[in-house]
């Protein structure tokens, strides 16, 4: 497996998955909602529980073996847990956000993002084979959303 292929993969995986309204398919697990994305010998599932916070786990297979793993925990920070309508807001922001996932960190969206009243900023460390970050949508200067993530290469016997 080339690591410059998964990177590419991934970042087009991603961009058609949650961050590109991806359609959901019949999870392998009840209760989550999954997504997927296909190309070639690269197959992406995104697989995640819940609404305000939605811990869940992406993966990469590649002819047909896990080859990288992510998990994410995290949402609505908790003065906000019940505002659907400023949840709703976020996660389209966060989405746009993801959009702009960049090959040399093919992990969540860009170091930053100012839109109108919105901010995004995510601050990461290590490499697609090994890495942990953390995320988070601030709305008029308040945060509203953080999320923890970690992941990196998977290497079977």
């Amino acid at each position: 497996m080339n690591l410059k292929e998964l990177a590419h993969f991934l970042v087009k995986a991603k961009c058609n998955a949650y961050a590109g309204d991806g359609k959901e398919i019949p999870s392998q697990r009840p209760g989550f909602k999954e997504l997927e994305f296909k190309e070639g010998p690269w197959e992406y599932r995104d697989s995640y529980v819940g609404y305000f916070m939605a811990p869940g786990q992406e993966y990469v297979r590649y002819n047909g073996q896990i080859v990288w793993a992510m998990a994410y925990t995290g949402g609505m920070v908790e003065e906000y847990r019940e505002d659907k309508n400023l949840a709703k807001q976020t996660f389209q922001f966060l989405k746009q956000a993801l959009q702009k996932i960049e090959v040399s960190r093919p992990f969540r969206g860009p170091n930053s993002l100012s839109l109108g009243d919105w901010e995004y900023r995510d601050k990461s460390e290590g490499d697609i084979t090994d890495f942990k970050g953390v995320e988070h949508i601030f709305y008029k200067g308040k945060e509203v959303f953080k999320q923890n993530y970690i992941g990196g290469v998977v290497l079977s016997k």
